[in-house]
């Protein structure tokens, strides 16, 4: 799906993963929903929040954080999705919190209990899925392992203006695993903006499974659903193009 700005891409995408979680919603009393972050997330996460659904009954995973970044730092996951989830709407998050054993274990058992039903996860600029750096690791089937983030993930995180300098990015960081992303019933991803273009381009390419391409991995899923704005599809060739719907 390509969509004329990142705007419409993120009420779109709202729509998509709004529409998953109330259909679990009728069959089911409660609905496990994974959130990815960051700056492209924005306006996904936005609308999502003023979509009708009873988020009484929905549980929210969260995908990665830094080691060694406080809950309260500007760049730190947990306060986004406190932010721009966890204020607005009464759901349940389990967070991850990389600086304790116990907690880790915690949302590591809680994530492994049951599938995730809607999975909200983007692309990054080096084709990677959560922290999942390349090359990859594509064959854990830990939940969460610990990643150390390369030169274009860090370079990511400033242009985006959550540090000031790639030396003031962590090294380290939890992430969910590739394995366990894939376990989502439904994923879909919002990936808008020119940035990340060169990305979605290697990404539609791509024919086969790749370890230096993690996002690859969501070409086998039975229930992606990829959305993307002008600007992302750029570098899409004209043949790619007449196989998305245009809005």
């Amino acid at each position: 799906m390509v969509c004329a700005s990142a705007a419409e891409a993120g009420r779109y995408g709202a729509a998509e993963v709004s529409a998953a979680l109330n259909q679990v919603l009728a069959e089911r009393a409660r609905a496990r929903l994974l959130l990815s972050t960051g700056q492209s997330q924005f306006e996904v996460l936005s609308n999502l929040v003023r979509s009708d659904v009873d988020w009484r009954r929905v549980d929210v995973f969260h995908l990665d954080e830094y080691v060694g970044l406080g809950a309260d730092h500007p760049a730190s996951f947990r306060r986004y999705l406190r932010e721009r989830v966890a204020d607005i709407v009464p759901v349940d998050v389990h967070y991850v919190e990389p600086s304790s054993r116990e907690a880790m274990e915690e949302v590591a058992e809680a994530v492994s209990a049951a599938p995730i039903d809607v999975a909200l996860v983007g692309v990054g600029e080096n084709g990677h899925i959560a922290f999942n750096d390349p090359p990859a690791d594509m064959e854990t089937e830990e939940p969460y392992i610990l990643v150390q983030l390369d030169a274009a993930c860090r370079a990511q995180q400033v242009g985006e203006g959550w540090f000031a300098t790639a030396q003031d990015v962590p090294s380290g960081a939890v992430t969910m695993s590739v394995r366990q992303i894939l376990l989502s019933r439904a994923i879909v991803s919002v990936v808008p903006r020119a940035a990340k273009a060169r990305a979605v381009a290697r990404l539609m390419a791509a024919d086969a499974v790749s370890a230096e391409l993690p996002a690859s991995a969501l070409l086998g899923h039975p229930d992606w659903c990829l959305v993307l704005d002008r600007a992302s599809a750029q570098s899409l060739p004209a043949a790619t193009w007449r196989r998305c719907i245009v809005l």
